[in-house]
This record gives C-alpha cells, sequence and structure tokens, in this order.
C-alpha cells in the first residue's frame, strides 16, 4: 500500500537501530503508552532488537483492557433487560464481566449487536423506535469526538430511545499517576499519536517539565516507533525533557479543535476508575448537564455495581508495566485469547494478547514472578492510594 510500505522498509530500520547503538551510552526505560504501538513491538520484535540496555515498558493504553469491570457488568444488565439492544465494537464481547461476557449473553438470547461506529447505534435507536438502544462507549481520546458527534445528532434527532454507557479515560493523569508511583522506572514516554491528533501534545509539555522527563509523540508503524525511541534516547543522553512529535505527518500541537469542542460539549472531566489500577483522579470523562438524559447507567439505574476481579489476574500489573505477561502463572494456559482471565488477553491492543499471538514465551527460570509482582500492586493499590 502506498505510504505504508515506506515505514516498514527495512534498510532504513537498520539504519535507525545502528544509530540508536551508537547514541545509547547506557540504559534507557522507555514507556510506550498506546496498544497499538506495543503490537507492533512485540509483533515485529522492534523490542528484542533494540540495543542492550533499551528496555520498553508497555503502558495502560488499550481501551479495552483499562475498561473497569464494574462497566461490564453494567452492560450486561442492561443487555439481559427485555426490549434492550446493547451495541459495542467486536472486541468488547469478549472481554470477562465478574461472572461471563457479552458474546455469552448473546448466545443465551440477550440482543446484543456489533457495530462499526456509534452512529450505527444511532441508526438502530431511528430504525426501532420500540426498543432502547444502548451503545457501550470505550476509549481514550481518540474515539470520545465521534462518541459525542453521536450523542449530539441523537439529540437533534430528539432520541428517546438512545443512550450510552461512556467510559472515556484520558492519557495525561494516568501518566501521571504511573510517575508519582515510588516504585516507577520510566524515564521516557512514548506518547499516542492518535490521542495527540486529537488533543494536541500542549498537555503533555507541564509533565516533560515537572517530571524532567523526555515525551515523543510517535505513530505506530515501526520506522515511527524506532525513530520516537531514537529521539528519546538522544533527550535522555543530553539530559533534557522535552515534547518532540515525531508524528508530524498527522499531528499538530493544537490537535484538532473542531473534535475538542464536540467533546467540550457532551462531557466534562471527572474521575474515572481504571480496571486493574483503580480511581485514578480527573481521568475521564462523563456527561454534561445538558446531555444527562443520554447516561444508561442513570436511565437504568445500574450505576451502583462493585465486582471483584479474579484475584488469579495480574492485568494491573501488566498495565501499569510492573510485570510483563510472561510474568503471569496463567499466561497461555489458564489464561489464552479463547479463555482469557483478563482483558489483556482478549483485545486486539492488549499486551497479553500481543505477546500471545507474536509467540513469546515465559521466561525459562522455574520461578515466576508474576505472583510477586501481583502481590507488591495489591499491596500498593490498597494502601490507601487510589492510584499505581
Amino acid at each position: 500500500m502506498k505510504y505504508l510500505d515506506e515505514y516498514r522498509d527495512p534498510v532504513l530500520a537498520r539504519r535507525l537501530l545502528a544509530e540508536l547503538t551508537a547514541t545509547a551510552t547506557r540504559p534507557w526505560r522507555i514507556m510506550e503508552v498506546c496498544g497499538g504501538q506495543t503490537h507492533t513491538l512485540v509483533r515485529q520484535g522492534i523490542d528484542e532488537l533494540l540495543p542492550a540496555g533499551i528496555r520498553m515498558i508497555h503502558g495502560p493504553g488499550c481501551p479495552v483492557c483499562v475498561t473497569p469491570l464494574e462497566t461490564l457488568d453494567r452492560a450486561m444488565a442492561i443487555a439481559n433487560r427485555p426490549g434492550t439492544v446493547l451495541t459495542s465494537f467486536g472486541d468488547m464481547l469478549r472481554v470477562p464481566g465478574s461472572t461471563t461476557d457479552l458474546l455469552t449473553l448473546r448466545a443465551h438470547g440477550a440482543d446484543v449487536r456489533v457495530v462499526y461506529s456509534p452512529m450505527d447505534a444511532v441508526q438502530l435507536a431511528v430504525q426501532l423506535p420500540d426498543k432502547d438502544v444502548v451503545f457501550l462507549a470505550v476509549g481514550f481520546e481518540t474515539t470520545a469526538p465521534a462518541n459525542a458527534m453521536a450523542v449530539l445528532h441523537a439529540a437533534r434527532l430528539g432520541l428517546t430511545n438512545f443512550s450510552v454507557i461512556v467510559s472515556h479515560v484520558l492519557v495525561p493523569p494516568a501518566m501521571t499517576a504511573l510517575l508519582d508511583d515510588p516504585d516507577c522506572e520510566v524515564q521516557a514516554f512514548l506518547a499516542a499519536g492518535h490521542v495527540c491528533a486529537v488533543m494536541g501534545w500542549s498537555a503533555y509539555e507541564p509533565i516533560a517539565d515537572r517530571y524532567r522527563v523526555p515525551i515523543v509523540v510517535t505513530g505506530f508503524e515501526p520506522l515511527d516507533l524506532l525513530e520516537g525511541v531514537l529521539m528519546a534516547v538522544r533527550q535522555l543522553e543530553r539530559g533534557r525533557h522535552l515534547v518532540e512529535n515525531q508524528y508530524v505527518r498527522a499531528v499538530r500541537r493544537d490537535g484538532n479543535p473542531e473534535a475538542q469542542d464536540a467533546i467540550s460539549r457532551v462531557f466534562r472531566v471527572t474521575d474515572r476508575a481504571w480496571r486493574g489500577i483503580g480511581t485514578l483522579p480527573r481521568s475521564g470523562l462523563e456527561f454534561t448537564s445538558p446531555y444527562e438524559r443520554f447516561d444508561a447507567a442513570r436511565r437504568f439505574d445500574v450505576a451502583d455495581l462493585h465486582p471483584e476481579e479474579d484475584p488469579e489476574c495480574i492485568a494491573g500489573a501488566v498495565l501499569t508495566g510492573a510485570a510483563r505477561p510472561t510474568d503471569c502463572g496463567a499466561y497461555a494456559t489458564r489464561c489464552t485469547p479463547r479463555t482469557p482471565l483478563g482483558a489483556p488477553m482478549v483485545s486486539a491492543e492488549g499486551t497479553c494478547a500481543a505477546y500471545y499471538s507474536a509467540g513469546r514465551v515465559p521466561h525459562a527460570s522455574p520461578e515466576r514472578p508474576g505472583e510477586a509482582a501481583r502481590q507488591r500492586f495489591t499491596a500498593r493499590t490498597s494502601s490507601g492510594r487510589s492510584t499505581p
């Protein structure tokens, strides 16, 4: 495909790797925030080709993975109601809730449908006036504009049978929470290019300045990521901590003002729970007052659900970079894409799914640190703090 193969050129990749080797004089730990970037790094083996000492830490950048358990249980409680059509994107249907998943509910007769856009859900509400159509909206700032536009369109149409389960989360507060953790090893970030295409990168500048960490806005192809790592390492080697933009073909500093306007009309910032991590202050979105009538959790009175995570799953430790999927005792045995214990093994952007699809195997050592990582993570998050 034109303008895609150019970003997968093996000759240029080898040149970037050689330049990285010549530039890095000490070990560095860099976190990619986006799950799409994680899949490229793992699928292409880039994380294993980097010079010795440069370690990629996989961050909480999978929107499906960080959708909290209670949100999924709310969706399933609504889907089980007669006269209700529950819609969402395909990868949400297999994410396990506390007892089952949406795909299983559909097999048992619930009206659960895959849509390719929130506008598809709005159109269903127009076509099915005698049904309550609910859209399960998840994601980072990337998907928020489309979901906001769907609500605005439904409002213009005067629909009373359309509502949304909102589970939007924001990237900068998650980065701040990670950096506030005393055990944090991250020395630089690769920021998600699609998030910055919407929001720009000005919100990252105070983070870079306060924590003295380089942040490089990066694309998703192999050469994007190699160049992003190189730009981060150059800054680290020189003692700099700036926000740089590698993804110049798609991202501007001010982002997309029209998309931001749609978000601000429909949503406001609020505290938000992240699956396996806990509640992070001002890290998510909820409806503004004029559009609260589209809030499905309120409409169906399912807001007060607080299920417990599977104690065997170390998703929280994986999502925060405290552990790798291969550290988990259940990885590739009791937890597979067909029988997932947690969301990171389900989603197309999940770290566990990336490792599994790439054939990554557990450590050769008989002592796998998954249980220790889970205990350390649990101790941190249950000690009165709501951040990782």
